[in-house]
């Protein structure tokens, strides 16, 4: 097993030409929000659009969903079946506060037949592990998908408990990718990667504050911001996870660990990268 590093991450990034424009750093959807959740997609929308997307839109499923991100304008907010169906999607990240029901879970089988890469997190998987249609369809897509499982997820995922998952993770993690076809980030104190070609990773950044609310909706904007930017996924998960974890270390640096937030998570991420590009 590889740890991730600075260095090797580094090796992902470049500066912009001087022409850049939005259209160059690609376009993200955003799918979840069901009432009561809709803070988990507007934080995952966030994350993708700091981390550098061109185009970012929130694909809200609650009845009472705002029109408009009023602390983030630039996010462009709609139904969640109207963001499905937005041309030239280059990333599809769903699950961040998708909710179990029955307009959830459609929304979750028009979104695997998208010939579009995927990022899949949260009630995604919850719904994924509760229907063997949906795991079919998701083992057999020909298009790139990422899955960001915490223990808990990971278990529903594998019929087995989070503590078989804990005391054993990297066999877990190589049998999820294995088993859905797709790279997996499984989330937790030592973060572990497993690329499409079936290595593992892992990744010694984070620190205990980071086991707040949102962490994992910031983390899976993050890397399909780095997927829209036209990296492979396997590159986005490493540079995602391993810059998210220093972000956290960062704000711990500053004492706030405790009451650390995935707002602040966002923030430093995007300060940090922005330093790795300026001394590349």
């Amino acid at each position: 097993m590889q740890v991730i590093t600075k260095k090797i991450v580094c090796t992902f990034l470049s500066a912009r030409p001087q022409d850049s424009h939005k259209g160059m750093f690609g376009t993200v959807a955003v799918i979840g929000g069901a009432s009561g959740m809709v803070g988990a997609a507007i934080l995952s929308g966030r994350a993708a659009l700091k981390l550098g997307a061109g185009c970012v839109h929130l694909g809200l499923l609650a009845e009472d969903a705002p029109s408009v991100d009023l602390q983030q304008p630039e996010l462009m907010v709609h139904g969640s079946q109207f963001a499905l169906q937005i041309p030239k999607l280059d990333v599809v990240a769903i699950g961040c506060g998708l909710s179990h029901n029955l307009d959830a879970q459609k929304t979750l089988h028009d979104a695997l037949k998208l010939e579009t890469t995927l990022v899949l997190d949260a009630d995604a998987l919850n719904i994924i592990a509760l229907r063997p249609d949906l795991r079919s369809m998701l083992a057999t897509r020909k298009s790139a998908s990422v899955i960001t499982p915490h223990p808990g997820e990971a278990a529903r995922l594998l019929g087995v408990s989070p503590d078989e998952i804990q005391s054993s993770r990297q066999a877990s993690a190589e049998e999820l990718a294995q088993r859905l076809n797709c790279s997996v980030v499984l989330k937790g104190a030592v973060s572990l990667c497993v690329t499409q070609n079936g290595k593992t990773w892992k990744n010694n950044t984070g620190n205990p504050g980071m086991s707040g609310p949102g962490m994992g909706d910031v983390l899976s904007g993050m890397i399909a911001s780095f997927i829209a930017q036209r990296m492979t996924p396997d590159q986005a998960i490493l540079l995602a996870v391993h810059l998210h974890g220093a972000a956290g270390d960062e704000l711990a640096k500053q004492q706030a660990e405790i009451g650390m937030t995935a707002s602040e998570v966002t923030e430093w991420s995007r300060w940090i990268l922005n330093q790795w590009i300026i001394n590349l």
